[in-house]
């Protein structure tokens, strides 16, 4: 524990603290998938059948809109995101397909004390419960952490939302708390979950994530060998 002039507990200095850099929409390549900076032009079509092969909007519950319902209602959509100043937003592509199949996005971006936040999180069927929506989350925290710099890392999420909850463990964020009445959407009262994952933490995380991503963990069918909670462990 570090302690002041006047005997009183403070945190750690931080000598060697440079203040990182906002994301910029950086490429991000893997094997499953890559990550582009989101152009509702090239990718509204794409994505607007990916969202398509769910058989309803459910799956946009907790999101702050709710399915574009056309291709013309996706490309909105995409151009109302994109015009967020707050938002970097990023569409994931299948590296099989080379096809759109989800949006994510960096917000709530705080160059100053090295924190920002994954949400916006969009899968689509084609991505959902597949090797691509670790790798996709795997990648930005990368970039985020050893590209950038940023000692935090969030995920937050409506408290009714059990998957986005079980996601945020599975991926190594730690549950911090509910936020009771944090907001108003669509209508309703919103608690909010808070997780993170803080920079102390992310070499054990990612060691993790790169034994899970291993080829050796995947058999002939591209099925999983070991759980990504085994590796956490």
């Amino acid at each position: 524990m570090a302690f002041n002039q006047f005997g009183q507990p403070v945190g750690e200095p931080l000598t060697d603290w440079r203040v990182p850099q906002r994301p910029a929409g950086e490429p991000l390549d893997g094997r499953f998938c890559f990550l582009k900076a989101l152009d509702p032009q090239r990718d509204h079509a794409a994505l607007f059948s990916a969202f398509q092969l769910a058989p309803d909007g459910r799956d946009w519950t907790y999101l702050p809109s709710e399915r574009p319902d056309s291709a013309a209602a996706m490309l909105q959509h995409l151009t109302q995101l994109q015009a967020n100043p707050a938002l970097v937003n990023m569409t994931v592509f299948d590296s099989a397909s080379q096809a759109p199949v989800g949006t994510v996005a960096y917000m709530r971006i705080d160059e100053g004390n090295g924190v920002l936040e994954i949400g916006h999180v969009s899968w689509s069927p084609a991505m959902k419960q597949r090797s691509s929506a670790t790798e996709a989350v795997y990648l930005m925290l990368r970039h985020l952490f050893d590209d950038l710099g940023y000692r935090r890392c969030e995920w937050k999420c409506d408290s009714h939302n059990a998957p986005s909850r079980q996601a945020a463990a599975r991926f190594g964020f730690n549950y911090e708390g509910r936020f009771r009445y944090a907001v108003i959407t669509k209508g309703r009262s919103r608690d909010t979950d808070w997780f993170a994952i803080t920079s102390d933490r992310w070499p054990a995380i990612k060691a993790a994530f790169e034994q899970w991503l291993s080829p050796d963990n995947f058999n002939a069918q591209g099925q999983q060998k070991q759980r990504l909670q085994a590796f956490m462990r």
